[in-house]
């Protein structure tokens, strides 16, 4: 049966959402190791910020304990206010000149062989942070040779100049999250727009090929199964080759709430589902994040 979009409703800023008990299956223990508090203990000394910190990721735990980290850069305050992120916003400072090379000495210390980067959106800056991404990816691989380097990134407010800045840097992966369907962004992503988001991932596509471009979806907040399935679609057109879709987490009684836990199955079938539309690798469950496990994708695929 063909399922209809239900109404969309936007919610004021103010507006509390009590948070929805989880399901069994989004219960985990939390492990307990020594690297943990030495990765927290790092991140801490060198100034450094991390998504898995900031973001509330569910997933923090298990990769401080396995001495990984998704470093986030340009601050710790966005300039944008989406619903669904933990992320502090509001003004922030001019980006850090030394960011870069704090970056590279963490994932030296941490003995990283993939490093992922991603930041917080800074529509203040006239290039976006593009710049420092850029930096921070030429200073990695100077001080960790041979390292491979994934990126995740705004969208840089559509910035063709800006995405090339960084592409010429030539990550291994050009990761930039198309979050949730078109319909929601208006409650979900204000200040995104769907379609500039689908032409970054296009242009990069079509003038890095070498350069595979990843993306990634939040399931939970009151998609249809048509809506997912085209925006598998446009995504594909669009040229990305990675996939991850997970479940979407309120993060607070200010966020959006859950309308839906998807259970494992689901999950597994719409990898199933990416798979046969083309995607050349996609990763897909409750708690799949854009970098969870990001080094296992990037091997899956033969590259």
């Amino acid at each position: 049966m063909k399922e209809t979009p239900r109404e969309q409703t936007a919610m004021s800023p103010k507006q509390e959402s009590p948070i929805r008990r989880k399901p069994r299956w989004l219960t985990r223990r939390l492990p307990s190791a020594p690297e943990y508090e030495q990765v927290r203990s790092l991140i801490s000394k060198g100034r450094l910020h991390t998504v898995c910190e900031e973001a509330k990721c569910p997933n923090q735990f298990e990769c401080f304990s396995r001495r990984t980290a998704t470093f986030l850069i340009l601050g710790s305050r966005c300039t944008r206010n989406c619903r669904f992120c933990n992320v502090a916003h509001g003004p922030t400072g001019p980006p850090d000149p030394e960011e870069p090379r704090r970056v590279a000495e963490a994932a030296e210390r941490m003995g990283l062989r993939y490093v992922v980067v991603t930041s917080v959106t800074r529509d203040d800056l006239p290039d976006g942070g593009a710049g420092l991404f850029a930096e921070t990816i030429t200073e990695i691989r100077r001080r960790v040779p041979g390292a491979l380097v994934e990126v995740l990134i705004p969208d840089f407010g559509g910035d063709a100049t800006a995405l090339r800045t960084v592409l010429k840097a030539h990550p291994n992966v050009l990761n930039h999250n198309i979050e949730t369907v078109p319909r929601l962004y208006p409650t979900v992503r204000p200040k995104a727009i769907y379609e500039r988001s689908l032409e970054l991932l296009r242009r990069s596509a079509a003038a890095f090929p070498e350069i595979p471009t990843k993306s990634g979806i939040m399931l939970g907040l009151g998609e249809t199964e048509a809506e997912i399935h085209d925006t598998l679609e446009d995504l594909r057109t669009a040229g990305c080759r990675f996939l991850t879709i997970g479940q979407y987490l309120q993060p607070s009684r200010d966020h959006l709430p859950v309308e839906r836990f998807i259970p494992p199955e689901e999950f597994n079938a719409w990898r199933e589902k990416a798979l046969a539309l083309g995607f050349t690798e996609a990763a897909s469950g409750p708690f799949v994040r854009s970098s969870y496990h990001a080094k296992d994708l990037y091997q899956a695929s033969g590259l």
